[in-house]
């Protein structure tokens, strides 16, 4: 790397830190992983792609549906990802992101952290636009936001629309550098963009979103919504003419999001809200009334609560979080360690209503499991602390039961991070109390692991890996902390865990990095949820067990042409060595003094491990020269 890019990135780096960070010892970082796409392409296939007729006029797209890619009636490509948690306040529920994140949810390039490239890109199915000329006045529309709820593109960064013309060519018909570094997240801005070049009125016309990111600095978060692409269109048509939701519901929990339905039912009254809430915009140019309305059923379709249609103002492209009174008909006995599930539906009257009406009903799956959480499943962004060399880190999250209960586990959403994690050691703790937190005078630990446990990374329904307990642990009704202590050894520091930070009310979270608990100064929830009731099965990951004569070394380091293996065994190891990004280039079986040629490496930084009884697992780092 030149010494000028080196500096520049180093000094971006530190300003980013110093703006963003109010605390030096909780961090927050970008998504390295998105765990709705697989990452393996042969466990699910990517949506289809269509060669049904050319479209025709007019083409809308608002991204009002439950699917993680993008229609494939409508678009070619499917490196986006269409979701509700990632746009902040926009301007109808669902909107399409683009990072840094290919379709199968992993880094574009995880070698090269200091480069920047092409990212996701959104094409739309052809649309024939033969029969049109300049003079039917064209007009492309959308709105963008940059980072929303995830991390912030930098200045390099930049998200592109291009045009194809009749020729096949794309050409470059707009584009939008990222915000300055420290600078606040801003609402939703529309551009328009008129079709005035001839070349472009054919019948295979497409247009392109593409987005340019800085690889590993940050993620080049974008989002967009609302596009559409009409005739007879000029500069002030910038209203839709619509009134929709904007988000999903809330919860039918006050301060949980999820949890048992025993100990729900145990507490009822004093678990369950209120009023039911939402999100509307009247994207307008005048104040309108708009009536909605809300049903709640359980899965056996029984009405268990529901309202007649409200009727509230809304000025001319105004948001308002809207609410109706919730009085539940009961909520009826389910055998122990059921799962049950209600659906919220909020709805407009469609009659008062003459937009799109993709937005004018959204649904939410309130689920009763046999765990506690927080969070609602979907990590934006990444938590982790930033250790001491000699100082363990603690993380703690508070909870309660109404009754007494067994806790079986912990489940944990790792972000991936570069490099990989896999040899970042915890244990898995358990605590009554925290010292000088909520009046406790000292820590009371209930339950600590024998063991060190490994990170690891579920491709599953739920995207949490299952540390079971050694032993079970019977909890009185009342308060209790869970979490995990990195170790003070063993490269341990900077485990990233999600962060959801869709969470409103308080993240209960609590940390210890210089022997003392401070409650956390972060927004959202960490994705640490105990499971509770039944024997369930945990996810397999493997042990850390520290032992004495467990080091070995890696020499020379630097190298340029071999290593050699030393360690203070007879026993033959295997070696591995990865990338940054964690791809296996090297790998074999040693005694120790096995040399390793590395001779045909290109010059930049390796991991090596090994793996044998005894040994210890953590990757020492291997600089090529």
């Amino acid at each position: 790397m030149k010494p000028t890019i080196f500096i520049k990135y180093t000094f971006l780096i530190c300003l980013i830190a110093a703006c963003i960070f109010a605390d030096a010892q909780e961090m927050v970082g970008p998504l390295r992983w998105n765990p709705v796409f697989p990452a393996n392409q042969n466990q699910q296939k990517l949506p289809a792609k269509k060669t049904t007729a050319a479209l025709t006029l007019p083409f809308f797209e608002d991204f009002n549906y439950y699917s993680p890619y993008p229609d494939s009636n409508k678009w070619v490509d499917f490196e986006t990802y269409v979701n509700n948690t990632m746009g902040k306040n926009p301007i109808s529920w669902g909107v399409a992101t683009f990072d840094d994140l290919n379709a199968h949810g992993l880094p574009y390039d995880s070698f090269s952290n200091s480069d920047t490239r092409y990212c996701d890109s959104l094409t739309s199915r052809p649309i024939d636009i033969s029969s049109y000329t300049v003079g039917d006045s064209l007009y492309l529309s959308f709105f963008y936001q940059a980072q929303g709820n995830g991390y912030y593109p930098l200045p390099e960064d930049s998200l592109q629309l291009y045009l194809k013309n009749r020729y096949g060519d794309y050409r470059l018909a707009w584009s939008i550098p990222g915000p300055a570094i420290g600078s606040m997240v801003k609402p939703f801005q529309m551009v328009m963009i008129p079709i005035l070049d001839t070349l472009d009125f054919h019948s295979n016309f497409q247009f392109r979103f593409v987005n340019i990111g800085s690889l590993n600095w940050a993620d080049a978060v974008w989002n967009i919504d609302y596009i559409k692409l009409d005739k007879n269109r000029n500069d002030s048509d910038t209203t839709i003419n619509d009134a929709g939701f904007t988000s999903k519901p809330g919860y039918l929990l006050n301060d949980y999001t999820y949890m048992p339905y025993n100990q729900f039912k145990a507490s009822a009254s004093t678990e369950i809200v209120s009023v039911l809430t939402d999100n509307i915009r009247n994207d307008t140019s005048f104040g309108q009334n708009v009536n909605y309305s809300f049903k709640v059923k359980d899965s056996a379709t029984n009405l268990a609560g529901s309202a007649g249609f409200t009727s509230i103002f809304l000025s001319g492209y105004e948001t308002s979080q809207v609410s109706a009174p919730f009085l539940p008909f009961g909520f009826p006995s389910h055998p122990a360690n059921s799962v049950v599930n209600y659906q919220i539906k909020f709805f407009i009257d469609s009659n008062a209503n003459t937009g799109p009406t993709g937005n004018d009903t959204v649904v939410l799956n309130q689920v009763f499991d046999n765990y506690l959480a927080y969070d609602d499943g979907s990590a934006e962004k990444s938590y982790y602390l930033n250790l001491f060399p000699s100082l363990p880190g603690k993380i703690a999250i508070e909870y309660h039961l109404n009754q007494p209960d067994t806790l079986r586990a912990l489940a944990i959403y790792f972000g991936k991070q570069i490099p990989f994690a896999n040899y970042k050691p915890f244990y898995i703790n358990i605590w009554k109390s925290l010292a000088y937190i909520n009046g406790a005078t000292a820590d009371v630990p209930l339950y600590a692991s024998t063991t060190l446990q490994n990170p690891a990374y579920a491709d599953s329904v739920n995207h949490f890996w299952v540390y079971m307990l050694d032993t079970p642990i019977l909890l009185p009704a009342g308060v209790f902390y869970a979490g995990t202590t990195q170790t003070d050894a063993d490269g341990s520091d900077s485990l990233y865990y999600g962060l959801d930070v869709n969470r409103t009310g308080g993240n209960h979270a609590y940390y210890n990095v210089m022997g003392n608990w401070t409650p956390s100064a972060i927004g959202g929830a960490i994705m640490i949820r105990p499971v509770l009731g039944k024997k369930v099965s945990g996810s397999y990951v493997k042990d850390v067990t520290p032992t004495a004569g467990s080091e070995w070394t890696a020499m020379p380091n630097p190298a340029s042409d071999a290593l050699r293996i030393e360690f203070g065994t007879d026993q033959v190891a295997q070696y591995i060595l990865t990338d940054i990004a964690g791809h296996t280039l090297m790998a074999g079986f040693a005694l120790s003094g096995k040399t390793i040629d590395i001779a045909t490496l290109p010059p930049g930084m390796y991991f090596l491990a090994l793996r044998a009884t005894g040994i210890s697992p953590v990757p020492q780092k291997i600089i090529k020269l």
